[in-house]
């Protein structure tokens, strides 16, 4: 019931006007102290295992940040700066992280590393207000977490590259691990930390970036875009302390490429990422993006859209509130009628009105970790009204959701060979070659409300049996009318013949060629290695045969 609440005064702020940053923060985080204060407040003997049961509650110790800027953060946003009652929940919380570290539990929580930053920035806040004894008892619980950074980023600093295959853990983790490093090494005075984290981070700015403005997690082919607020986040905070002229100028990099791959409802292109299908409004490293006038009004953006609720979020809205840069507004993309941006891999994505188009030619090198997807999809649609129409989204060990499948020999083949992009105001143009034909993906400029695009077929020879694949973005609990024929979306299977258009959610394909659409098909989640379990994550793959002969197979979105 909590947990309902506090979603619910999370959407019902969002359906206020907005307030500019950084008032909006303090705002949230005022909601968030407060529930966390009546949650506390019914748990008598509270320890982590019992708080983070609920959705929405890991990374509890967050909440630990929030209090405490609310605490110190002169602004007059701020109505709880001097509160005694912040600076009790504040110690409070802390304590409890003392006890938990102390009975071994503490550390034994997936990515805890990131509790013990907000753990350290709290105790950096208040260090004069918590006595001789219980900072000390805070020290001694920080010290083993800082310890470990200290050996798992020492053993790293040199390796080729920061990316995965090489330093064994994402790369979102090896930057925050040495920003977290850094801060404690300036908190207590400790050279040999802060000139290992320094070296670590300033070379994430200076060298590990991509051009694109990315840093790559499995390879530098192509980001990883959700997790790349994890890296851009540690290179803000390095910036704050440090002053590196390297760290902010790849925050500006970062800053360009962040804003032109999201959507208008606030949340990250998917096509052109490598590990999530989806990812909800990110609150990570705001104050990186808000060194710069297109940056805050960036912020702005994704602020005014957060609606779902999380500790952890609750802990990043603290960290943007303490670091945030004043300053003018500029616009960003999604404040333009049109607007196109081309990265130096071939993908790029243009706004038309209310269509966003994002076209995806990114080829990357197989991995058996599940925690990378195979590039195998390679367009979306997006339109401001209806949403997510076609979604772009990679899978793995799913050949069926691929956009172009041919079968050669028996084996199944579902990556192109080789790509190229081309973006024009006259049209965009996606070439994706595989073992017996090419294909061009061309898509004109959309009209406000029709949108087209063709897949040009040319074979090389003789052309295997091949299939064309849109993965659908369908909703459940709704109504799909296929040729006149109605069906209600829900958990059975469907496989319908289409001869010309479908209606759902306020649009309407239309299609040149018979096509086959099957529902529900649950894509890989990769944190289960497996498919997805949750009907609201499946998708409808309309599957259009290719014939063996040059063709043009056309598509119309209305």
């Amino acid at each position: 019931m909590r947990t309902c609440l506090l979603l619910l005064s999370a959407s019902l702020a969002a359906a206020q006007p907005p307030k500019t940053l950084p008032a909006r923060y303090y705002e949230l985080m005022e909601q968030g102290i407060a529930r966390v204060e009546e949650r506390l407040a019914s748990e008598p003997s509270p320890t982590l295992a019992l708080l983070e049961m609920q959705p929405g509650w890991t990374h509890f110790p967050s909440a630990i940040l929030a209090a405490a800027v609310l605490y110190t953060k002169p602004h007059a946003a701020n109505t709880h700066r001097g509160d005694r009652r912040m600076l009790d929940l504040a110690l409070k919380i802390g304590d409890l992280l003392a006890r938990e570290q102390q009975s071994g539990t503490y550390n034994t929580r997936l990515d805890h590393h990131r509790d013990t930053y907000m753990w350290l920035e709290a105790y950096r806040l208040l260090e004069r207000e918590l006595g001789d004894e219980r900072r000390e008892s805070w020290k001694r619980g920080l010290m083993p977490d800082l310890l470990e950074l200290e050996t798992d980023t020492a053993k790293r600093q040199d390796y080729p590259l920061y990316q995965s295959p090489y330093i064994g853990t994402s790369p979102n983790h090896f930057s925050l691990w040495a920003s977290t490093l850094y801060l404690a090494g300036r908190v207590f005075a400790n050279k040999d930390w802060e000139k290992l984290g320094a070296k670590v981070l300033h070379r994430f700015a200076a060298e590990e970036q991509s051009p694109d403005g990315y840093w790559g997690e499995h390879s530098s082919a192509g980001p990883t875009t959700g997790y790349d607020y994890l890296t851009s986040t540690a290179i803000a905070e390095y910036w704050e302390h440090s002053h590196d002229r390297a760290a902010l100028e790849a925050l500006h990099r970062s800053t360009d490429f962040h804003e032109n791959f999201t959507y208008p409802d606030g949340k990250p292109v998917e096509t052109i990422n490598d590990r999530n299908r989806y990812w909800d409004v990110s609150m990570w490293g705001h104050f990186g993006f808000s060194n710069f006038p297109d940056g805050r009004r960036y912020a702005q953006f994704l602020t005014d859209r957060y609606e779902r609720f999380s500790l952890e979020s609750l802990g990043r809205i603290a960290q943007n509130a303490l670091y945030f840069h004043d300053g003018s507004l500029a616009k960003i993309p999604q404040d333009r009628v049109r607007d196109s941006h081309r990265m130096i891999v071939p993908a790029g994505i243009r706004k038309t009105g209310p269509w966003f188009v994002c076209l995806s030619g990114i080829i990357a090198t197989q991995t058996l970790s599940q925690f990378y997807l195979d590039r195998q999809s390679h367009m979306s649609v997006f339109h401001e009204k209806h949403g997510l129409i076609i979604t772009g989204a990679n899978s793995k060990r799913q050949p069926e959701l691929a956009t172009i499948v041919e079968e050669v020999g028996g084996q199944v083949y579902h990556l192109p060979i080789s790509s190229r992009l081309d973006m024009s105001e006259r049209e965009d143009r996606l070439a994706l070659s595989y073992n017996t034909f090419f294909t061009v993906l061309t898509v004109p400029p959309p009209k406000t409300d029709r949108m087209e695009f063709a897949f040009n077929i040319a074979p090389r020879g003789h052309m295997a049996k091949s299939r064309l694949t849109l993965q659908l973005v369908l909703h459940p609990g709704e109504d799909l009318e296929a040729d006149g024929r109605t069906i209600r979306l829900d958990e059975n299977s469907q496989e319908l013949d289409i001869r010309s258009s479908i209606r759902h959610h306020g649009w309407t394909l239309k299609l040149d060629q018979p096509a086959r659409l099957m529902w529900p098909v649950r894509p890989f989640n990769p944190y289960r290695n497996a498919p997805e379990t949750e009907i609201e994550h499946a998708v409808g793959a309309l599957n259009t045969e290719l014939e063996g002969k040059p063709q043009t197979v056309r598509f119309a979105v209305e």
